[in-house]
């Protein structure tokens, strides 16, 4: 038995703006240096293009993004004897949502656009219509894990 204590995760507080522990989450994988305040501009700006853009409650857009993003399968190498095999398995719910934030802001800086606020914007309008480079990467993990299903009685 393991003799560490069990480190429980802190609770995050809701933003005062949208009153969303989302949104919390998404300024703190957005935040490089302890930037926080200039974080929480970047996603403000980009929610309110979003409203420009769709005519659509930002929030409403954010969650559909999210849900469309949000990997179901991926893949873990695991070595048996002396050989790596590419087992599928499922992913727990946090994850879930942490690779799809992840996933998106990563995605939304490779865009063209001119500043942070305006990739941001486009890559979530995009994600929540079912377009966009996030969108390819949930399909290419989950097209891995069909690829390797044969591998699947290798899961721990």
């Amino acid at each position: 038995m393991s003799r560490k204590k069990r480190i429980y995760k802190k609770d995050i507080s809701p933003d005062p703006v949208y009153n969303s522990k989302l949104v919390t989450k998404i300024i703190n994988t957005i935040m490089q240096d302890g930037e926080k305040r200039v974080a929480q501009t970047i996603l403000y700006c980009a929610l309110d293009l979003v409203k420009e853009l769709t005519q659509r409650e930002p929030m409403d857009v954010l969650n559909e993004a999210l849900n469309n993003v949000m990997p179901i399968l991926e893949v873990r190498t695991r070595t048996i004897g002396s050989q790596n095999y590419q087992v599928p398995s499922e992913v727990r719910p946090e994850r879930r949502q942490s690779l799809g934030l992840r996933w998106i802001i990563q995605c939304s800086k490779k865009r063209k656009e001119k500043s942070m606020k305006e990739k941001l914007a486009k890559e979530l309008v995009d994600a929540s219509s079912g377009i966009g480079i996030t969108v390819k990467k949930k399909e290419d993990t989950h097209r891995m894990a069909e690829a390797n299903k044969a591998f699947a009685h290798y899961h721990w």
